[in-house]
């Protein structure tokens, strides 16, 4: 059995083998658009190593052979002692897991690798910011470090430049000692498959079964492994990262929409630990990757009939896709961009009456927050999915599912990770103080059709003594509060809702079912276009 697929190789294979990350990449290369050379390790492997609890019998000869010839791909060398090879390690299921599985960045820099990287580059503290970020990595997807273990490390990190740098890496080298009774692999092969371990392993972490039994996607899928050649958004100050939506993914309007960061790494985007900026503030401060970007959204609509996003990364000024995902807008974006669609021409109406669902529309419908008194506003932040949604306060996860038992609850943290998933299913709605609209509560926000707030830049959250503060006011974890997901707004109590305003293209995609079924406005909503799907299911 073949376990590994060149992404260069052409579309071989479904996404049920290469993970829909990995199959998305073939298709942004055989589309023309940049992406880094790697390779994958398909969905097999996985389930073969879940099964046995080891790599499968072949998968280490693949391995050092797709490795060999990403280094004559790149002409580099994994680990070697000048232009060396640096790689990433993703998962990615057949099905869209957004952030529920592990991620190792940076493999292959080991101590010399470092040093190498830096007398190539000139910049040691780049070289020295990609260590500490494969080291943070490692710890914790490979050894399960939890991520406030490794806040500490972070923000010696992020003080004294490169001082501060050093010391970090030497507090993880140590903490990684410390709880394996083993010192980081210094041999760059054994790292990469350490990292292809933990990947495989995280298909059956908590967070992620969780996420798999609300969604509904079958236990026994396993996930993939992307192995590709590292492009570094923390180079320079012509670097950065960054997610981009062709359209908006709460309204639907046909404009690029999304955030970036320059000078970081991907992982700094998503994880909403840092303050992004608005997508088109590289118009200004990188236009050839700004200009890129619109036209590769415009392309892989065309290729996919669909709104699309994808996430990238711009070294040095040279933009490259990391990977792709079409559709996964719900509510009232979903209905338009049905519409809309099928107005361009890219797909038919019956297609676009199929693409909604009787569900869908519940979302549609969605209410805002009535007009707040101002004394009543405790923080504001930004609407990342619409709704509004009335609970006690929980700072933690644990505390939400706890809390959850007596009655309604809404999420208030710094930040989500993938870690808080049981938390998010458990809350009636999310607000944290950092991240964007792609950051990762917004996505699983989304994904659940959840209201959530974020970015609400003066809000603190002090979990040890179960509160939080905004505005110069302090409440306790319980208080009642109520959030708007459109506007952005956090008010306390309990705050009336009023009805959504009407939508055209609801009424448009209506009108649609209605010719296709022959029945008429006095029916429900999502009688009539379950009435459509049947007659053209018939």
């Amino acid at each position: 059995m073949t376990w590994i697929h060149p992404i260069h190789a052409g579309l071989t294979e479904p996404a049920s083998v290469l993970g829909s990350k990995g199959y998305g990449l073939v298709v942004l290369r055989r589309l023309g658009l940049p992406v880094p050379p790697g390779f994958i390790i398909g969905t097999g492997a996985c389930r073969a190593f879940l099964r046995d609890g080891r790599l499968p019998d072949g998968l280490d000869a693949e391995l050092a052979a797709a490795v060999s010839g990403l280094e004559t791909a790149t002409e580099r060398r994994l680990g070697g002692p000048e232009r060396p090879l640096v790689v990433s390690v993703r998962s990615g299921g057949g099905v869209s897991m957004p952030g529920m599985m592990s991620t190792v960045l940076n493999v292959g820099l080991t101590a010399g690798a470092t040093a190498a990287l830096a007398a190539e580059t000139g910049d040691r503290h780049f070289a020295l910011d990609s260590r500490f970020r494969f080291l943070s990595g490692f710890a914790a997807a490979v050894l399960g470090v939890p991520p406030d273990i490794l806040d500490a490390a972070r923000q010696v990190a992020g003080s004294d430049g490169e001082s501060g740098l050093a010391d970090a890496i030497r507090a993880v080298e140590e903490l990684v000692h410390r709880r394996s009774g083993a010192p980081v692999p210094d041999d760059p092969v054994r790292q990469v498959e350490l990292a292809v371990r933990a990947v495989f392993a995280s298909w059956d972490t908590p967070r992620a079964t969780t996420y798999r039994t609300l969604h509904d996607i079958p236990h026994d899928l396993g996930t993939a492994v992307t192995v590709q050649a590292m492009v570094f958004g923390n180079r320079d100050d012509r670097s950065g990262s960054g997610v981009a939506f062709s359209r908006d993914p709460n309204t639907g309007e046909r404009a690029p929409f999304g955030e970036v960061l320059f000078g970081r790494q991907g992982e700094d985007v998503v994880s909403g630990t840092s303050l992004t900026r608005p997508l088109p503030e590289l118009a200004g401060r990188e236009p050839q990757v700004w200009a890129g970007l619109p036209a590769a959204l415009d392309r892989l609509e065309r290729h996919y009939r669909d709104a699309c996003h994808v996430e990238f990364t711009f070294e040095a000024g040279e933009l490259w896709l990391l990977q792709v995902r079409p559709g996964g807008l719900a509510g009232r974006a979903a209905v338009r961009v049905a519409v809309d669609l099928a107005d361009e021409g890219l797909i038919s109406r019956r297609e676009a009456l199929l693409r909604v669902t009787p569900p869908q529309l519940r979302h549609v419908r969605t209410p805002r927050m009535g007009t707040a008194e101002p004394g009543d506003v405790l923080t504001r932040g930004l609407g990342a999915c619409p709704g509004v949604a009335t609970g006690r306060v929980a700072t933690t996860a644990d505390r939400a599912v706890r809390m959850a038992a007596g009655g309604p609850v809404i999420l208030v943290r710094p930040h989500t990770s993938p870690l808080d998933m049981h938390g998010l299913a458990a809350a009636a709605g999310v607000v944290t103080a950092r991240g964007g609209p792609v950051s990762h509560a917004a996505v699983v926000a989304r994904a659940m059709g959840k209201p959530a707030v974020v970015g609400a830049a003066d809000l603190t959250v002090d979990v040890a003594a179960a509160r939080v503060s905004a505005g110069g006011r302090t409440i306790a974890e319980g208080t009642l509060i109520t959030i708007d997901g459109t506007g952005g707004q956090v008010v306390l109590g309990d705050h009336p809702a009023v009805p959504a305003a009407p939508d055209r293209h609801l009424h448009r995609l209506l009108d649609w079912a209605d010719e296709v079924s022959g029945g008429g406005s006095h029916r429900d909503q999502e009688e009539r276009l379950a009435a459509a799907h049947a007659a053209l299911a018939g």
